[in-house]
């Protein structure tokens, strides 16, 4: 039973800071106020068609609030796939009978009825705010399936208000926004995913933040996205996105603050964003099942902040998560070390762990240790599935080293890598599969190791 007492409001509004001439987005280079949004919303709610739960395919981050709202405030649930790719939509599809999608663009071949969102709506003067009831299920968020098959997770309005608003403080104080003023968020991870949900989407909704309503990607187009947005500016991004900026000599505008998540970020690289960019690098830690439950200034900070109402609790699989806002107790594979001021250090991953011969070892230390090879500029290792004719299940990497063969890699790691732990096989690629956010899913790993990435 959970430790603490979850207690909510029959219902939660919308939006916080319902000001009609607020600007609240940036979309194709103009200001969009708070009115003009919920002037968008109540038409896309009234052409929604009758059910449980729409797949939310917005590309466009200003069509997907729009869209994330109107299907909110009609009592629907937002499905959220972990990608956009045709398979992974027809399974979430397939997963909830009677599901339609909405997207901003044209799409064929969908399975369900598709929605077309048109951001056409005249501003009538009407600010009334939706009140969301707390309970409702808003979304239905899915893990990356990093570790296996993506997850279900739901999200309620109660759920996501709450732990959004922590983020909110977060930022306000990183940026040191003054009472009554307005930051501007650029972010370079999708709306549909958790991450890009909590601090590009809730964000704008429940704190003083409009946001670009683009998803750049190379260097020189976050450079131009945010040079559409006035400051203070809020770089939302990933570690690979941030080492992709820091290799390009481009010059971004002005930063106010920099957020980083979806995997780990080392202290190296903060350091270097925070001296070049002149801004706080606040790395958030998270997943899927919780949302965000913790924060720290990697730069000059070990130790994650742990954020109010989120209790911790280490247990032999990882560790029990709660919150006054859960609807129930989550166990992540996360391995923590409680300090005594609500602050902890991460230990590693219950599944990171592997055994060999009666030795024991980190996948995650031995693709740090990987990355340290002279030359490696990305690698990842797992643990095969099926044993070898010994009955063992041998570890497998995958590395981006130009100019480098692999057997000369595999020489110089075994100066530090025990023997039994060696990849076997260490296959070299041009780049590692990772998905929009950055991620590496265990399925795209093991078809990049048999040739068949694409």
């Amino acid at each position: 039973m959970s430790a603490v007492v979850k207690r909510a409001a029959a219902t939660l509004p919308l939006l916080s800071i319902a000001q009609p001439d607020r600007v609240f987005a940036w979309h194709d280079r103009r200001a969009l106020s708070v009115a003009r949004f919920l002037a968008d919303v109540r038409a896309v709610a009234a052409a929604l068609p009758p059910s449980r739960h729409a797949v939310n395919l917005c590309e466009d981050r200003y069509a997907f609030l729009v869209g994330f709202c109107a299907v909110a405030s009609r009592g629907q649930t937002n499905l959220l796939p972990p990608s956009r790719a045709p398979q992974a939509i027809e399974e979430v599809l397939a997963s909830h009978p009677g599901s339609y999608a909405l997207g901003d663009i044209e799409r064929d071949g969908l399975s369900a009825h598709y929605l077309r969102v048109r951001l056409d709506a005249a501003e009538d003067g009407d600010v009334t705010v939706p009140q969301i009831d707390s309970e409702q299920v808003v979304a239905i968020g899915f893990t990356s399936g990093s570790t296996g098959q993506p997850k279900p997770n739901p999200k309620r309005w109660a759920t996501v208000h709450a732990s959004s608003l922590h983020n909110v403080r977060t930022l306000t104080e990183a940026l040191k926004l003054a009472p009554g003023a307005l930051a501007h968020v650029v972010a370079t991870v999708p709306p549909q995913h958790m991450y890009g949900l909590e601090l590009s989407v809730l964000l704008p909704l429940l704190g003083p933040f409009a946001v670009h309503s683009g998803r750049p990607f190379f260097p020189a187009d976050v450079a131009a996205a945010l040079a559409e947005v006035p400051e203070p500016r809020v770089l939302v991004t990933t570690p690979i996105h941030l080492k992709a900026l820091l290799r390009d000599p481009i010059e971004l505008p002005a930063l106010g603050a920099i957020t980083s998540a979806t995997a780990p970020l080392s202290r190296e690289i903060a350091a270097e964003a925070e001296a070049r960019y002149g801004a706080p690098v606040v790395e958030m830690f998270g997943s899927t099942e919780t949302c965000v439950i913790a924060h720290r200034r990697t730069a000059n900070e070990a130790a994650w902040k742990i954020y109010p109402d989120v209790l911790l609790r280490p247990q032999p699989d990882g560790t029990l998560v709660d919150a006054s806002y859960f609807a129930q107790p989550v166990v992540l594979q996360d391995v923590v070390e409680l300090l005594p001021d609500r602050t902890f250090h991460l230990r590693g991953r219950n599944a990171d762990l592997v055994e060999i011969a009666g030795k024991r070892a980190s996948l995650a230390d031995l693709t740090h240790r990987l990355l340290a090879l002279r030359g490696v500029i990305d690698a990842t290792a797992l643990q095969l599935d099926e044993p070898d004719c010994p009955g063992i299940r041998r570890i497998a990497a995958l590395v981006v080293a130009p100019g480098r063969c692999e057997a000369e890699l595999l020489d110089e790691l075994r100066l530090a890598v025990d023997p039994v732990f060696l990849p076997r096989p260490l296959r070299s690629v041009e780049r590692l599969p990772r998905n929009e956010t950055g991620k590496l899913t265990r399925t795209a790993v093991l078809a990049a190791l048999r040739g068949d990435m694409r």
